[in-house]
């Protein structure tokens, strides 16, 4: 099976809406739904886990009942960060799952993934054990410790972007959870990164400058505008 494991547990106050970015309306429609649309329709993919803020649990089935997300299989109260979030829900998957089975990593806030980023992450996965979405670096980018500031600059065609899905095998990211107990590691940004820090090769998959991560303001109004556009080429 292929199991997309999509994170919804942060709060996102930069996009300075009362409600979790998660839950914000996009077009009547919650952008987590607009996530989990992609993996729905997906037909590779199998089943659908959620970690989910607490307290917005009930609002989660009940908006995945509203949208047709029949592929929804647990609803996964968050951690405190994103790597204890991804951790509670691979306990519930490990339960239910094959440990050969295939987990897709994504970000809930990210609510356009392009088919063919799925697929690719399964078929990269399946030979080379993981696979992390990413795009090039199309900006000059500089380091800056104290923010105001620099002297340091990096060539930019040695530097991707990433984005999510983060794939692998089950058992493959459960090991990796492990390993990163023991190392004593606990608040790793992402898959991406935990692999890195565990001593791993990552494997890159091309993603796509409309997978964007919602969490601003700005943010939201492009993917207002992305639907809008899409929208209104559907109808011409």
């Amino acid at each position: 099976m292929n199991i997309a494991l999509i994170t919804a547990g942060g709060i996102g106050t930069r996009t300075g809406q009362i409600v979790p970015k998660q839950f914000i309306n996009v077009y009547d429609k919650p952008i987590i739904i607009y996530t989990m649309e992609a993996f729905q329709r997906h037909p590779e993919i199998d089943a659908i886990y959620v970690a989910c803020l607490e307290g917005w649990e009930g609002f989660m089935d009940l908006y995945a009942k509203q949208f047709g997300i029949t592929k929804l299989k647990g609803i996964v109260r968050g951690g405190k960060t994103g790597q204890e979030s991804i951790e509670n829900v691979l306990k519930v998957i490990a339960e239910e799952c094959s440990p050969e089975d295939i987990v897709l990593v994504q970000d809930g806030s990210r609510p356009y993934l392009e088919p063919e980023i799925i697929s690719a992450n399964i078929e990269t996965c399946r030979l080379h054990g993981n696979a992390i979405t990413a795009i090039d670096c199309k900006e000059a980018m500089l380091e800056t410790p104290d923010k105001i500031s620099s002297v340091v600059s990096y060539d930019r065609e040695t530097l991707y972007r990433t984005q999510t899905p983060h794939t692998m095998s089950l058992k493959d990211m459960l090991a990796l959870h492990e390993e990163a107990k023991a190392k004593g590691i606990t608040g790793s940004v992402a898959t991406c990164t935990l692999l890195i820090e565990c001593g791993h090769r990552v494997w890159f998959v091309r993603g796509s400058d409309f997978n964007f991560k919602i969490t601003s303001k700005e943010d939201l109004m492009l993917f207002k505008a992305l639907i809008y556009v899409l929208e209104q080429e559907k109808r011409s």
